[in-house]
């Protein structure tokens, strides 16, 4: 089981890669060992790495190669998010994808080939780094795809998972072997017209990544200190296992945190308790890497107000309650893998696309069963409608008993 964090640099931000400064990221990485992590994900700026769509910056490669070694010195393995993409409610698009030279960014032949050559350079620059874990294609791409984005690159699942499986390739071809993967935000799980699909993120790349939100309506419904806002992530781990064909395919709870006003402060700590027990109540679980690091410095200016104070971690690097209680969750993890999930909850969403996925929302019919079996005492597994009376996977998956929804109203 491996905790991790994803990494906010204390200075700039992700600004930093403009100004990037080894000793402040070192002592960055000081801290966050300190808590007793194991691993860090990072984000170079797509823009910055990449200004033109024949130009990726070497200088900017050999800073991320520094920032890979500097964490390997303290311990830490990294894995690499290549297309940013989107971060903390901002968008970094390099110039020639956008306003004058306006292109779909998982459609157009040259942009396509562009950024997996991106890919193919980021992996191959660290593919001999013993402390490199892997590329993730990008942060929540997805987003760009759909509403609610304002001006979303339109396309269909059948063009999503084409652009996956061209990124994913192109990591495989700069660092083979590694266990590259791809993430997406949770419209591919519960938005039914999404074009990123749950068994898009259940069934490509060498694991499943789950960022659960609970600002996404669970908080908003059941309260800061309800059940169900302290199970999402356990929920969103089982539920991406109904689309899994491995029925022991590796789960990354890959982001996840407490934001306020939805958890207050004096509840982070809580929450933080509450989240990471119940994930790791999961089988088949990689690890939990809490987001974020360091919390935002209040001289940046228009974030949305929760994403200020998300860190484990002050500015000035002093830890939070949040932070002590995730380090004392590290030392003190479980030595044993939990048992298999015995009781599975059927989900009808209209077939493998998927087409009704939204009763898999918060407020949904599945969602709400789903949490008010696990607030019960069940631990419940989610298997597809379609796989139900299929005894070799229910077995494979340890499940002996099927429940539907209706048997629980």
């Amino acid at each position: 089981m491996r905790f991790g964090v994803n990494y906010t640099p204390t200075r700039g931000w992700f600004h930093h890669w403009l100004d990037f400064d080894l000793d402040e990221v070192r002592a960055d990485l000081d801290s966050i060992a300190a808590l007793g992590l194991d691993h860090i994900r990072v984000f170079p700026l797509w823009p910055v790495f990449h200004p033109n769509r024949s130009l990726i910056r070497p200088r900017a490669v050999e800073q991320l190669v520094q920032l890979v070694d500097a964490a390997a010195e303290r311990g830490l393995e990294v894995n690499v998010d290549g297309l940013q993409g989107h971060l903390s409610s901002f968008d970094f698009i390099p110039s020639w994808t956008t306003t004058w030279h306006r292109r779909n960014l998982f459609t157009d032949p040259d942009v396509v080939e562009a950024q997996a050559e991106y890919l193919r350079t980021l992996a191959a620059a660290l593919a001999d780094r013993p402390a490199f874990l892997g590329m993730t294609v990008g942060n929540e791409i997805n987003q760009f795809s759909g509403a609610p984005h304002p001006d979303p690159d339109r396309i269909t699942p059948a063009q999503a998972g084409a652009w996956l499986r061209r990124m994913l390739d192109a990591c495989e071809k700069g660092a083979p072997g590694r266990p590259h993967l791809h993430a997406s935000y949770d419209a591919a799980w519960y938005q039914d017209d999404h074009p990123f699909t749950p068994a898009h993120s259940a069934r490509l790349g060498a694991a499943t990544a789950v960022h659960s939100w609970v600002f996404n309506g669970t908080a908003q419904r059941h309260g800061a200190t309800g059940a169900a806002t302290g199970l999402h992530a356990a929920y969103l781990i089982e539920l991406s296992k109904a689309w899994a064909t491995d029925p022991h395919r590796p789960v990354w709870l890959q982001e996840v945190g407490a934001p306020a006003p939805h958890i207050p402060p004096e509840r982070a700590a809580a929450f933080t308790e509450t989240t990471v027990a119940q994930a790791l109540d999961c089988p088949d679980v990689w690890g939990v890497t809490w987001w974020c690091s360091h919390d935002v410095d209040r001289g940046l200016a228009d974030f949305p107000e929760l994403e200020y104070g998300l860190g484990l971690l002050t500015n000035d690097r002093r830890v939070k309650p949040a932070g002590r209680a995730l380090a004392r969750m590290v030392r003190e993890r479980p030595g044993r893998p939990p048992a298999p999930r015995g009781t599975a909850l059927v989900v009808d969403v209209g077939g493998e696309s998927a087409r009704e996925r939204s009763v898999c929302a918060p407020g949904g019919v599945f969602f709400e069963a789903w949490m008010r079996a696990a607030a019960g005492g069940t631990r419940p597994a989610v298997v597809l409608a379609e796989r139900a009376s299929d005894t070799t996977h229910l077995a494979a998956r340890g499940i002996t008993e099927v429940l539907t929804v209706d048997a629980l109203r």
